[in-house]
């Protein structure tokens, strides 16, 4: 279970969004999943798009809270997220299939992740070493 702590969650995301444009094209973001009628009375179209979207938010949520753990597995998964921030980029900037917002966001995302891991760690490395003194 440890090793899995490791596993940063953004590579997950970044394999689903490919099996997404593999199941179909880049047009299968526009693709309408489902409808929700508002009280407002008008209705909310969630695209693949959007889905995608929503679980790069749930995925930066858990990996903001396992960036407040201190181990060698939190170095690990720093590390590795730094790895996938990497390749959201440098696929952002070379492959046609990836050069829209969706991607886009997703990679903002991963950086996100990335630069917040970091701190955090650093932050609660440094109570704890003021705590230990």
């Amino acid at each position: 279970m440890k090793l899995f702590n490791a596993i940063p969650l953004f590579a997950i995301i970044w394999v689903l969004y490919h099996l997404v444009i593999i199941w179909g094209s880049s047009t299968i973001l526009s693709y309408e999943v489902f409808q929700l009628g508002l009280v407002s009375g008008t209705i909310w179209k969630v695209t693949v798009s959007d889905l995608l979207l929503m679980a790069g938010l749930i995925v930066l949520y858990l990996e903001i809270l396992q960036a407040t753990l201190t181990s060698m597995m939190s170095v690990i998964n720093h590390t590795l997220s730094t790895l996938v921030f990497v390749v959201f980029i440098v696929e952002f900037i070379i492959i046609a299939t990836s050069t829209n917002s969706t991607f886009f966001l997703l990679s903002l995302m991963s950086l996100i992740d990335v630069l917040a891991g970091f701190t955090i760690t650093i932050a609660a490395s440094r109570r704890d070493i003021v705590r230990n003194d």
